[in-house]
């Protein structure tokens, strides 16, 4: 259903800070005819009624069920779109295995153009039934697939960020998966930026184009030098790894003599709008660096838990000041889903805070303090901290943000929210829609305002 030029009547939830839940109770949304929330209106405001009923009157007004509830569309900071097909493979391996035996063997094949559209049309489709109406794309460094991923992104009508990778370091990178040269790596980014604002079906900028070192491991200090310097000129967005692993941290440690954000900083990689994937191992130093910067960092507690040996001190970042979202990291983590990954971080934020040996007594288990985060902190930096991270208006119901939303639907039958009158009421229907909703839950999915 296309809600553009309509207003909406529904009840719901938001979290434009941190924290804090804003329970939408029988609201209305209007939303004008490119897609922009235009106003809010809510039950109890002196023209409510007047509103409401003249909606009425001319067939604008729209109206969710009962036991339908309206949350903004899911923002998911890192997702490795070629990756799709090893969704739950080899999760048994450490980092550098995974990427050498597995990850680039898959990835060259999108050099067949054909395949690239195949996966990224299931991709896409997929997610946006789980509810992620804005997704920060890795591509791979073939020019044709990822101009196909673009494409696929604008037909669907999701809203994309998208990445040409540029990985060029002989050292790392196998020989039948990398950029020929520094110049290939940096002209090739230039020539899908060019594509992305150039194409005549994004007069609205619904995808956007983004600067991809995929990590420093994989690319030249010149072409990382040169994407610093295309990222100034163009104000693109930037997205690379970031002390990811023991591996990758050690790696930049022992090649620079320095962390990745330090070593990033310095090739002007840091920036607003940058989105630092994991980022593990973070020094307090590195902390102040990405927050003085007004850089985030995609936190990715599913394939933290595989890949990363280590657990992101979410609460830290967050009481820190820093831009937090959300990120599946698909493949590295094993879902598509980003309410299981907001379930992920809340799970690993209690692993973190009260530690995991059973041989340690309880009152000195934990060494790491205070970590704890809860479902309204999950659900802030699945919706609202994307958007901000991306510094776009996205992920809260307020006028000017674009209407990006889902409705859950917890009497579906075929779904896994169970309510009851009797008990569950404000923002706990909310939280257990977080821990206990599944895809048939999601009923319906707009960007902009549109049916997706």
């Amino acid at each position: 259903m296309d809600l553009r030029g309509k207003t909406l009547s529904a009840s719901g939830f938001h979290s434009p800070v941190r924290g804090k839940i804003d329970s939408l109770d029988d609201v209305l949304i209007e939303i004008d005819a490119a897609g922009t929330i235009k106003a809010i209106h809510r039950h109890g405001d002196p023209n409510y009624r007047t509103i409401r009923d003249a909606r009425d009157a001319t067939g604008e007004l729209v109206t969710l069920p009962a036991g339908s509830y309206l949350l903004p569309g899911f923002v998911d900071l890192h997702v490795h779109a070629p990756q799709y097909p090893q969704l739950g493979d080899a999760l048994d391996v450490p980092l550098e295995v995974w990427l050498q035996k597995h990850t680039f063997p898959l990835e060259a094949r999108y050099q067949d153009a054909a395949f690239a559209r195949h996966v990224y049309g299931l991709l896409v489709d997929d997610l946006l039934a789980n509810g992620t109406t804005t997704a920060l794309y890795f591509a791979t460094i073939h020019q044709e697939a990822t101009r196909a991923l673009v494409d696929i992104c604008l037909e669907k009508g999701q809203r994309a960020l998208i990445g040409k990778v540029a990985m060029d370091n002989p050292q790392e990178c196998p020989d039948y998966y990398r950029d020929a040269s520094v110049e290939d790596a940096l002209d090739g980014t230039r020539a899908l930026i060019d594509y992305v604002r150039g194409h005549a079906d994004n007069g609205e900028g619904r995808v956007l184009p983004v600067v991809t070192p995929r990590f420093i491991p994989s690319c030249t200090d010149a072409t990382l030098e040169g994407l610093g310097a295309i990222a100034r000129e163009c104000g693109c967005h930037v997205q690379t790894h970031c002390s990811e692993s023991d591996w990758e941290h050690g790696y930049v440690l022992t090649r620079h003599g320095m962390t990745d954000a330090g070593s990033l900083d310095r090739f002007g990689l840091l920036r607003r709008g940058t989105v630092l994937a994991h980022a593990n191992f973070l020094t307090a130093r590195d902390m102040d660096v990405i927050k003085a910067r007004e850089a985030a960092v995609a936190h990715c507690p599913l394939s933290n838990a595989y890949f990363a040996n280590a657990v992101f001190p979410l609460r830290a970042a967050l009481e820190k000041g820093l831009h937090v979202g959300l990120g599946t990291d698909i493949s590295g983590g094993p879902s598509a889903s980003m309410l299981e990954n907001a379930r992920g971080a809340i799970l690993a934020s209690r692993m973190l805070q009260s530690g995991v040996d059973p041989n340690v007594p309880a009152e000195t288990r934990s060494t790491f303090g205070r970590a704890q985060i809860d479902f309204r902190d999950a659900f802030h930096i699945a919706t609202a901290g994307g958007g901000a991270a991306l510094n776009l208006p996205i992920g809260q119901f307020v006028p000017g943000y674009q209407f990006d939303a889902i409705v859950i639907d917890t009497a579906n039958a075929k779904g896994t929210v169970r309510l009851f009158e009797d008990r569950d009421e404000g923002e706990g229907i909310l939280q257990k829609i977080i821990y206990t909703a599944s895809r048939p839950n999601i009923a319906a999915t707009w960007v902009g305002g549109r049916g997706a």
